[in-house]
Protein backbone atom coordinates (compact mmCIF):
# COMPACT_ATOMS: atom_id res chain seq x y z
CA UNK A 1 0.00 0.00 0.00
CA UNK A 2 1.38 3.22 -1.13
CA UNK A 3 -0.07 6.07 1.47
CA UNK A 4 0.92 8.98 -0.53
CA UNK A 5 0.19 7.56 -3.75
CA UNK A 6 -3.48 7.16 -2.03
CA UNK A 7 -3.49 10.90 0.14
CA UNK A 8 -2.63 12.43 -3.93
CA UNK A 9 -5.34 10.52 -5.49
CA UNK A 10 -8.17 11.07 -2.68
CA UNK A 11 -6.84 15.20 -3.21
CA UNK A 12 -7.58 14.66 -6.91
CA UNK A 13 -10.53 13.39 -6.57
CA UNK A 14 -12.15 16.24 -3.83
CA UNK A 15 -10.43 19.04 -5.49
CA UNK A 16 -12.41 17.74 -9.14
CA UNK A 17 -15.90 17.76 -6.48
CA UNK A 18 -15.01 20.88 -5.12
CA UNK A 19 -14.70 22.72 -8.39
CA UNK A 20 -17.88 21.14 -9.35
CA UNK A 21 -19.55 22.15 -6.47
CA UNK A 22 -18.04 25.87 -7.33
CA UNK A 23 -19.06 25.54 -11.06
CA UNK A 24 -22.31 24.29 -10.49
CA UNK A 25 -24.85 25.83 -8.41
CA UNK A 26 -22.70 26.70 -5.10
CA UNK A 27 -23.43 30.85 -5.89
CA UNK A 28 -26.59 30.89 -3.98
CA UNK A 29 -25.12 28.69 -0.98
CA UNK A 30 -21.94 30.62 -0.67
CA UNK A 31 -21.72 33.65 -2.38
CA UNK A 32 -19.27 35.01 -4.87
CA UNK A 33 -16.42 35.38 -2.35
CA UNK A 34 -17.14 31.55 -1.10
CA UNK A 35 -17.14 30.44 -5.26
CA UNK A 36 -13.40 32.20 -5.63
CA UNK A 37 -12.15 30.22 -2.52
CA UNK A 38 -13.24 27.48 -3.50
CA UNK A 39 -12.13 28.04 -7.06
CA UNK A 40 -8.81 28.61 -5.59
CA UNK A 41 -8.88 26.20 -2.87
CA UNK A 42 -9.34 23.48 -5.74
CA UNK A 43 -6.95 24.51 -8.28
CA UNK A 44 -3.96 24.48 -5.74
CA UNK A 45 -5.23 21.68 -3.82
CA UNK A 46 -5.29 19.53 -8.01
CA UNK A 47 -1.61 21.11 -8.96
CA UNK A 48 -0.56 19.67 -5.31
CA UNK A 49 -2.37 16.12 -6.01
CA UNK A 50 -0.30 16.03 -9.31
CA UNK A 51 2.66 16.82 -7.66
CA UNK A 52 2.21 14.31 -4.45
CA UNK A 53 1.44 11.77 -7.59
CA UNK A 54 4.76 13.12 -9.60
CA UNK A 55 6.49 12.55 -6.03
CA UNK A 56 5.19 9.17 -5.63
CA UNK A 57 6.75 7.99 -9.51
CA UNK A 58 10.18 10.32 -8.59
CA UNK A 59 10.70 7.95 -5.45
CA UNK A 60 9.55 4.70 -7.58
CA UNK A 61 12.36 5.65 -9.65
CA UNK A 62 15.32 6.17 -7.76
CA UNK A 63 16.19 4.41 -4.72
CA UNK A 64 13.31 5.12 -2.70
CA UNK A 65 12.52 8.55 -0.73
CA UNK A 66 15.22 10.64 0.22
CA UNK A 67 15.22 13.13 2.77
CA UNK A 68 14.17 16.10 0.05
CA UNK A 69 11.94 14.21 -1.65
CA UNK A 70 10.11 13.37 1.67
CA UNK A 71 10.08 16.71 3.05
CA UNK A 72 8.73 17.69 -0.44
CA UNK A 73 5.69 15.39 0.09
CA UNK A 74 5.24 16.88 3.68
CA UNK A 75 5.56 20.00 2.72
CA UNK A 76 2.32 19.49 0.23
CA UNK A 77 0.36 17.63 2.91
CA UNK A 78 0.48 20.00 5.05
CA UNK A 79 -0.55 23.00 2.24
CA UNK A 80 -3.02 20.93 1.21
CA UNK A 81 -4.58 20.80 4.64
CA UNK A 82 -3.80 24.15 5.52
CA UNK A 83 -4.17 26.32 2.66
CA UNK A 84 -7.03 24.42 0.92
CA UNK A 85 -8.65 23.74 4.19
CA UNK A 86 -8.98 26.64 5.47
CA UNK A 87 -9.79 28.26 2.28
CA UNK A 88 -13.22 25.57 1.65
CA UNK A 89 -14.13 26.18 5.25
CA UNK A 90 -13.76 30.28 4.92
CA UNK A 91 -15.58 29.76 1.83
CA UNK A 92 -18.41 27.66 3.35
CA UNK A 93 -18.86 29.62 7.02
CA UNK A 94 -17.44 32.87 6.04
CA UNK A 95 -15.74 33.14 9.46
CA UNK A 96 -12.40 34.61 8.96
CA UNK A 97 -10.85 32.70 11.43
CA UNK A 98 -9.61 30.02 8.96
CA UNK A 99 -8.50 32.86 6.86
CA UNK A 100 -5.19 32.84 9.43
CA UNK A 101 -4.19 29.27 8.67
CA UNK A 102 -3.58 29.68 4.81
CA UNK A 103 -0.89 31.87 5.08
CA UNK A 104 0.99 28.96 7.19
CA UNK A 105 -0.24 26.72 4.04
CA UNK A 106 1.16 29.12 1.24
CA UNK A 107 4.26 28.39 3.38
CA UNK A 108 4.42 24.89 3.44
CA UNK A 109 3.42 24.74 0.01
CA UNK A 110 6.95 26.88 -0.78
CA UNK A 111 8.92 24.44 1.44
CA UNK A 112 7.28 21.35 -0.44
CA UNK A 113 8.74 23.63 -3.86
CA UNK A 114 11.85 24.46 -2.12
CA UNK A 115 13.36 21.00 -1.06
CA UNK A 116 11.91 19.19 -4.63
CA UNK A 117 14.23 21.83 -6.20
CA UNK A 118 17.25 20.72 -3.59
CA UNK A 119 16.20 17.44 -4.46
CA UNK A 120 17.46 18.65 -8.19
CA UNK A 121 20.35 20.02 -7.18
CA UNK A 122 22.09 17.88 -5.34
CA UNK A 123 21.84 15.16 -8.22
CA UNK A 124 18.52 13.39 -6.76
CA UNK A 125 20.18 13.19 -2.97
CA UNK A 126 23.15 11.63 -3.58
Amino acid sequence: MNGWLIFAALNGALSVAAGAYAAHGATGALGLEGVERFNVAARYQLIHALALTALVLLAGRQAGWTLSLSLSAWGFAAGLVLFCGSLYLLGLTGNGMFARFAPFGGSAFILGWLALAWYGVTGGGK
